[in-house]
């Protein structure tokens, strides 16, 4: 007997690439390992953003590997379990391959939905907020379009290997080789929290904001009646959120040993 799909599923940050292949290539099979578990019961799979540490899509070429998560994403698309990629502030430079080739919504802005009545804000969650100026601008400098030629131009190896080079020097890279995340939140203070206590005032009938970005999972209330949740990552927490028609919780995904 078939399982009723109900749930929506949410998770983020994988930053697959970094810090080496062998890494990478492990916690790609733990991801594919989660896909397949969520398949009988998902109605649909947001991916929301930073899914590669450093992709870019020439004419002709994209970067080498992730054949596993693809080949799973695209099954499930071929399934017709809709599957959303938000490309994250790493991954910024994906443009048509993943839903030419794999079936994917892609997504860049922030995305309103509504599942059984609930209504949810949906965003990688780079850039949002006050403050982080430095970042901001540089964000603008990733998504001009007249520079995305420029470095079209340049030799796939070249580029590539110039991307993942700056990629596996990066944050992310060393907590993926130590597998150690020391980032900290003071909520009162965090750029999403007061993101979202701003939206709130302006559409008060949101009920949930659901982020990436921040790597840390968090659960939190806003007012009186939203919730926000940041998914945590793929890197060393392995945390996801589903939402079963009613609540919308954080978990954390241990693969089942044969």
């Amino acid at each position: 007997m078939t399982e009723e799909k109900t749930h929506i599923y949410f998770a983020s940050d994988f930053h697959l690439g970094v810090p080496d292949h062998e890494r990478s290539l492990k916690r790609e099979k733990k991801l594919v390992s989660w896909l397949e578990s969520i398949e009988p019961s998902a109605k649909e799979i947001f991916l929301m953003g930073d899914l590669f540490d450093f992709w870019f899509e020439y004419n002709t070429v994209i970067p080498k590997g992730y054949v596993r998560l693809l080949g799973k994403i695209a099954s499930l698309t071929d399934k017709g379990i809709p599957v959303h990629v938000f490309r994250g502030n790493h991954d910024i430079w994906a443009f048509d391959y993943l839903s030419k080739e794999a079936g994917v919504q892609l997504h860049r802005l922030p995305v309103m939905r509504s599942f059984n009545g609930k209504k949810f804000f949906l965003s990688h969650g780079d850039g949002l907020g006050p403050g982080d100026t430095g970042y901001k601008l540089l964000k603008k400098v990733f998504e001009n379009r007249f520079n995305q030629f420029l470095f079209n131009w340049i030799h796939p190896d070249i580029g590539t290997k110039l991307g993942l080079y700056f990629s596996k020097k990066s944050r992310i890279a060393n907590i993926a080789r130590e597998q150690k995340n020391d980032f900290k939140i003071d909520i009162e203070r965090e750029m999403l929290y007061l993101y979202c206590k701003r939206k709130l005032e302006q559409q008060p009938t949101i009920d949930f904001f659901v982020f990436g970005h921040r790597h840390i999972p968090i659960q939190h209330a806003v007012g009186d009646t939203a919730q926000m949740v940041i998914l945590g990552d793929w890197v060393t927490n392995f945390s996801y959120a589903v939402f079963d028609g009613t609540s919308l919780q954080l978990r954390f995904f241990e693969e089942t040993k044969p």
